[in-house]
């Protein structure tokens, strides 16, 4: 028996192209596991750069950082195992207001290709990532990009009180275990991870409305900017 309400959709009009175009049309669902694993990745990426900060090993970094135009941080980057096609993680980047110090909320990415230095035992590492230009910035306003060729990536020095010269877009540091360990983000792809922006905001927003245009807001992101801003004045 047919259903009273989709009965005049039988004739002169397809149901299921009536349906498709209610599909296309309909912005994308948010779930609540979205807004959750979002929530997560903001706090843990916390809980990542107070590692860093507290470990000595990183005084390029913690001297540097107030250069940084930006910042991102990938609670998580898993490596590639021997039946694994691929590495990476998903994580977070705020961009420093140049006048008034202030970092901006979060916009959520994910990075993919990473390859890890030869450490026995090391399946995943904390990383964080300087951004040092605003030619960086805007690379990663774009939906995906690929690190090399003129957005330069380069692997930050580590140890007490180290000094050295090093000039990249890009400037990375990994740890794992407490410990130091290579990163090559060379050819590493960086995307946005549209989904988790739109469940952090309740809408449809792009990196630029977050960081750039400020256009929206989550004081649940207040103690992971509160954080960037007192280490890196």
């Amino acid at each position: 028996m047919e259903a009273k309400g989709l009965r005049r959709f039988s004739t002169g009009f397809p149901l299921v192209i009536f349906v498709a175009a209610l599909l296309i049309s309909a912005p994308a669902p948010v779930f609540a596991s979205d807004t959750v694993e979002a929530q997560e990745i903001v706090n843990q990426a916390r809980a990542t750069f107070k590692d860093f900060m507290a470990d000595d090993n990183y005084s390029w970094l913690h001297e540097h950082l107030k250069d940084a135009k930006g910042l991102l941080i990938f609670p998580l980057v898993l490596k590639a195992g021997v039946f694994v096609g691929a590495s990476g993680g998903n994580g977070v980047l705020l961009v420093k207001d140049p006048k008034t110090g202030e970092w901006s909320h979060p916009a959520f990415y994910t990075i993919g290709a990473v390859s890890f230095g030869l450490q026995v035992g090391i399946e995943g590492a904390e990383v964080v990532v300087l951004v040092m230009t605003q030619k960086a910035v805007a690379s990663l306003l774009t939906s995906s990009f690929k690190l090399g060729g003129d957005i330069s990536a380069a692997g930050g020095p580590q140890g007490v009180g180290v000094k050295s010269d090093v000039t990249a877009h890009f400037i990375s540091f990994a740890r794992a275990k407490g410990i130091f360990i290579g990163l090559d983000l060379e050819g590493s792809v960086i995307s946005v991870r549209e989904g988790l922006n739109q469940a952090y905001y309740g809408k449809e927003v792009t990196p630029e409305d977050i960081i750039v245009n400020n256009e929206v807001h989550n004081h649940r992101s207040i103690e992971l900017r509160t954080a960037l801003k007192n280490s890196a004045q």
